[in-house]
């Protein structure tokens, strides 16, 4: 089944050189201010930062029971990168092949890319020390809590197949809203699990909110069902 051709749009008449530089812009400066704010955090506002951040940390080590220690261990399985990446992987090629389409795959590439570029260099160029608790999370790097990559990792999923759904299947946007309470879930528990500070969290969710929206204008915007000839 071969993929269609769409019908032209803002992004398409200014013509794939310039998106492309747009996104490469977009990217590199969502990447400074991850990194300034990184600086920022581990420099000159550590000694102002840190105490109330680990006093967050210590209320949510306050809360662990055994009730709560399994949700919290799906929490942190919902942020896996290996099979929250594959079930992107999986519903974007189900989406490209239903509506033949090569925006989803693209949607979804560049996606994944783009989070995991931010991570994995804040976490190289901004070494911070987790949380002064107990982890719950055996098998950390000590100095990585900046930024959280399960949070990244399940914002940039869940967030992208609900706006995967919003464009390309209209009947089921009464249901995506349940999708975007899952990265908050993760949250939650990388806190509980003491794996992060709230700043680093917070990030996450900041920086994979910010490229999703540019990827979400750049890239799917205009090309639903309702736009179609």
């Amino acid at each position: 089944m071969s993929l269609r051709t769409e019908p032209a749009s803002k992004a398409s008449r200014r013509g794939l050189p310039a998106t492309a530089a747009v996104l490469v812009i977009a990217w590199a400066l969502i990447l400074g201010a991850v990194l300034g704010f990184g600086w920022l955090l581990t420099h000159p506002l550590q000694s102002s930062v840190d105490p109330w951040d680990n006093d967050v940390s210590r209320w949510f080590a306050d809360q662990r029971s055994g009730t709560l220690d399994g949700p919290a261990d799906v929490g942190t399985f919902l942020g896996d990168t290996i099979p929250a990446m594959a079930l992107f992987a999986v519903v974007a090629v189900a989406f490209a092949a239903w509506k033949r389409s090569w925006r989803p795959l693209v949607f979804a590439g560049l996606l994944v890319a783009g989070v995991g570029g931010f991570y994995a260099l804040a976490t190289h160029l901004d070494p911070r020390d987790r949380p002064p608790v107990s982890i719950l999370d055996p098998g950390l790097v000590p100095d990585a809590s900046f930024p959280s990559g399960h949070v990244g990792t399940a914002t940039a999923v869940y967030v992208g197949i609900a706006l995967l759904a919003w464009v390309y299947a209209p009947t089921a946007r009464r249901w995506v809203w349940v999708l975007l309470a899952l990265p908050f879930v993760v949250l939650v528990a990388r806190l509980y699990q003491g794996a992060h500070h709230l700043t680093d969290v917070l990030t996450s969710l900041t920086y994979a909110s910010v490229w999703l929206a540019v990827l979400f204008v750049l890239v799917l915007r205009g090309h639903g069902p309702e736009k179609s000839s």
